[in-house]
């Protein structure tokens, strides 16, 4: 299965909010014809309604694909719609936080093609990242296709078991929200010693952003690119070592985050 298979026989897009625009906005990009796409979303944007794919209306009865894309809340009521698509050759692939192949299966049945995926929110810029497992009836054509469809919105790794999608929530899923609050706080910082709220704002979102483009794209692993920035007895030597206070830093400090973003999001699992 590929692009082409996908282009013909359709791709279906179970709801179209933020990460689900910011899918189809890339595959579009990509070539995907517009008449291969139908999108199902109870309230589509001015955007989506503008691309030309279909919406809201009737399905293919054996697409290629079905991207669920809803929010855990709304899962039941909308999984069920489709559930004739099920234990067929039609590949889900669920970008859906807190929803276990598992759940797929009991809605779709058990021979039901299923691939789970936890993108995050840097997808909305075509930068975001996502692990990806699937299950037994999976094929490697069919994990290579949701691979690709996933590349739309940045990289992909792969998982070897699922019980790995709760760290990687920890990790990836719920990290950029920590950067964000990184910014904020570095921001803030500014501000006490003095620089105005605009200029500090500035000065943390390009440093924030600068270090992680560098820390990609350098051959170097971030503890050298520390290490390079650290001149002895200088300032950022005087910084990192409130930072890396074993007790008090940001060695226990994220680590007890992760931790705890691990347990909610098996917590989630279990319903």
């Amino acid at each position: 299965m590929d692009m082409q298979t996908v282009a013909s026989k359709g791709l279906v897009l179970l709801g179209c909010g933020k990460m689900g625009s910011a899918m189809l906005e890339g595959w579009l990009k990509d070539g995907l014809p517009v008449t291969s796409v139908y999108v199902l979303d109870p309230y589509p944007s001015d955007w989506l309604q503008g691309t030309g794919v279909h919406i809201n209306t009737d399905l293919p009865v054996d697409p290629a694909i079905v991207l669920v894309a809803v929010k855990p809340q709304m899962m039941g009521a909308a999984l069920s719609t489709l559930a004739a698509m099920g234990n067929g050759d039609t590949v889900f692939v669920s970008v859906a936080a807190g929803t276990p192949i598992a759940q797929f299966e009991a809605v779709l049945g058990g021979e039901t093609p299923i691939v789970r995926a936890m993108p995050n929110t840097p997808a909305a810029v075509g930068r975001g990242i996502s692990a990806i497992i699937g299950n037994s009836h999976v094929s490697a054509t069919a994990l290579d296709l949701a691979e690709t469809l996933l590349q739309a919105v940045g990289q992909v790794v792969r998982l070897d078991t699922e019980d790995q999608i709760d760290a990687v929530t920890g990790v990836s899923g719920s990290g950029p929200a920590y950067v964000f609050h990184l910014i904020e706080t570095l921001a803030k910082a500014g501000e006490a010693q003095g620089l105005s709220p605009e200029l500090s704002m500035q000065l943390a979102k390009a440093t924030v952003g600068g270090a992680g483009a560098l820390a990609e794209q350098a051959e170097e692993d971030p503890a050298q690119l520390r290490v390079n920035v650290t001149s002895p007895n200088g300032t950022t030597q005087a910084a990192l070592e409130v930072l890396m206070d074993a007790q008090t830093g940001f060695p226990s400090l994220l680590n007890n985050a992760v931790d705890a973003a691990v347990k909610r999001s098996k917590e989630l699992a279990r319903g």
